[in-house]
This record gives C-alpha cells, sequence and structure tokens, in this order.
C-alpha cells in the first residue's frame, strides 16, 4: 500500500522531501510549482525552479499555475484522485478549493517551531533574533498563515556561528525525513494532531532589502547574528572608502571579536570591527562582482587597515 500523493514546492529546500517520499514508496502523482522565471546570465531564459527540475528526472507531471482562481486548475487538481497534498515552500496561499481537493487534506513542511515563526523567512529571522534551536514541523494545514494543528516535530540545535544557508541545508533534510515518516503514520491512521498554542506566536516577515546594512551601532551579539541570518543569500554589508570612493562590501560570516571602540571603526589588522557593545570579527567578505573570500586573503587585495571607519548607521539599500 502507498498513498497517492501531490507535491508541492518551489526550491532546493523542498527536493530533498519529494525524493524522501518517492523513495518511502509513495506514488507521487503530479508536483505543482511556480512558473519557469527569467533567468541565465543575462535574465533572459526562462528557468524552471528545482522542484520542476527534479520532477521531470523522476517522470512525474509537472503542474505550474499562477494561481488557483481558474476553476479549471481547481478541477485539474481534484481530478488527481490524490489522497493527500504535500506542501513545502510552494510559494502560494491555497484557496480552500485546494487544501480540502484530496481525500486527507494538504499537509505542510515548515522550518520553524510553530507557533514561532510563522510566514515567509523563518529560518533567517530565527538566527536573527539570536534563537538556540528550531526545527521542522509537519502540519495540517488551514486557512490561516501556518496556523494548523502540528503533527510531527523535530526540533535542530542552532550554533552559535551558524548560517542560515547552513541552517537551511541541514533541515532541508531533517524536513525530507520527517514527512516520509509523517506520510507512513498517516497511512498506518497513526498520525494525531496536536493545536498549536495560541501564546508565543511571531511572523517571519520576508527579508527587506532596506534591513540588510549592517549597523555597528546595536551590540556585537545582534550584529553577528544579522550577519549569519542573512548568509548567504542577500547577504549583510557595509560601506567603506577604497581608493577614494565608497565600496558596498558583503559579509557573509562572522565571529564575536574582542575589544571596543568607536562603534564602527576597525580595531586591528585582522578586520575586528567595534559596535555599540563589544566588537565582532568579520571572516568571509565579498564585493561587488567578486567572489566570496576568507577575511586575510581579502585583505591583501582590498586592504582595511586598523583605524578605518566603517560606516556605523543603518540604511536603505
Amino acid at each position: 500500500m502507498s498513498l497517492r500523493i501531490i507535491f508541492m514546492g518551489t526550491p532546493e529546500f523542498s527536493v530533498p522531501t519529494l525524493h524522501g517520499l518517492k523513495q518511502a514508496g509513495h506514488d507521487v502523482v503530479a508536483v505543482y510549482t511556480q512558473p519557469p522565471r527569467p533567468g541565465g546570465r543575462r535574465g533572459l531564459d526562462l528557468v524552471k525552479s528545482p522542484v520542476h527540475q527534479a520532477a521531470e528526472l523522476l517522470g512525474i507531471p509537472v503542474f505550474t499555475p499562477v494561481n488557483f482562481k481558474a476553476e479549471e486548475d481547481r478541477e485539474r487538481f481534484r481530478a488527481l484522485n490524490a489522497d493527500v497534498a504535500v506542501v513545502v515552500a510552494y510559494g502560494l496561499l491555497l484557496p480552500e478549493a485546494i487544501l480540502t481537493g484530496t481525500r486527507l487534506g494538504c499537509y505542510n513542511g515548515h522550518a520553524s517551531l510553530l507557533p514561532r515563526w510563522r510566514g515567509a523567512a523563518p529560518i533567517q529571522r530565527a538566527i536573527m533574533a539570536g534563537d538556540r534551536k528550531t526545527g521542522m514541523m509537519v502540519m495540517r494545514m488551514e486557512k490561516g498563515l501556518d496556523t494548523g494543528p502540528v503533527a510531527l516535530t523535530r526540533e535542530v540545535e542552532i550554533g552559535e556561528n551558524m548560517t542560515a544557508g547552513e541552517l537551511h541545508d541541514k533541515l532541508m533534510q531533517v524536513g525530507a525525513r520527517a514527512m516520509a515518516e509523517a506520510m507512513d503514520k498517516l497511512e498506518a491512521d497513526d498520525l494525531p494532531l496536536t493545536p498549536q498554542p495560541e501564546e508565543g506566536v511571531l511572523y517571519a516577515a520576508k527579508i527587506d532589502k532596506g534591513e540588510t546594512r549592517v549597523d555597528f551601532l546595536k551590540p556585537a551579539r545582534d550584529v553577528h547574528n544579522h550577519i549569519r541570518g542573512l548568509s548567504p543569500f542577500p547577504g549583510a554589508w557595509f560601506e567603506v572608502e577604497i581608493n577614494g570612493r565608497q565600496e558596498r562590501v558583503k559579509v557573509l560570516s562572522s565571529e564575536l571579536g574582542e575589544g571596543s571602540g568607536e562603534a564602527g571603526k576597525v580595531l586591528d589588522d585582522a578586520l575586528t570591527v567595534a559596535c555599540g557593545e563589544g566588537a565582532v570579527r568579520l571572516l568571509k567578505l565579498q564585493k561587488a562582482g567578486g567572489k566570496p573570500l576568507a577575511a586575510a586573503e581579502f585583505l591583501r587585495g582590498t586592504p582595511i587597515p586598523a583605524g578605518t571607519r566603517l560606516a556605523a548607521q543603518t540604511g536603505s539599500a
């Protein structure tokens, strides 16, 4: 026996779950993903999503509706006669017609410990807030944003220097295993559901470009959490004067440093920068159009000596 599953997902984060469901022996009858977007080196080619590409390699039919407003799209979904829909980072709010369009409903893999960090950017927000743990949750979907009852939880520790990229890669593997386990339990009619608590709700708003600039006026730990929470994308950044002109530099890795001083002042020749309280050491950097470099290598090509002042104030991107 196996479940007839409709899989709905878009980015790389979703791909291991798709593979995990197939490997568990379930019948993935269709994949829904976001439509191809302009991409390529010049942005002129239409690029299929990572889930789209993975589904084609697996020989699974793929559908890419812009939304589900058309009755034709809703009817096609229902006509698949699926037992359940599995949703992981699909990128669309699903209407009631889709949430109820399978025999057992829709189950979502969400990268937080709900009800904390409902919404679009739970991985980044958890790190930026200094959370020590997060996790993957499988929940049955309702009309509200990430409000449904929880079926299964897997906690993950967040290391002090862990970046959003590193946490993303860990959670996508944990999530794949959790969803496969949840679907096995659902097939066996052994998947209990627990309502989310009403206390502790936080929303993980989408990252805005205007909040990506490093603010060295903040305490060092907040600066460090900001840097690693935005690494590798979109990347936190600061501006520094190089050869008489202001240049933007992304910071992709950091650690808490030693020392203190005027916020934004470079304290040594190893890129330790004073913050409003304490200091942070910048470990990996990237200039516009360049590749990410360890601090020592970056400084060989772009000297930022002790005493240099980096812009300390927040600003828009």
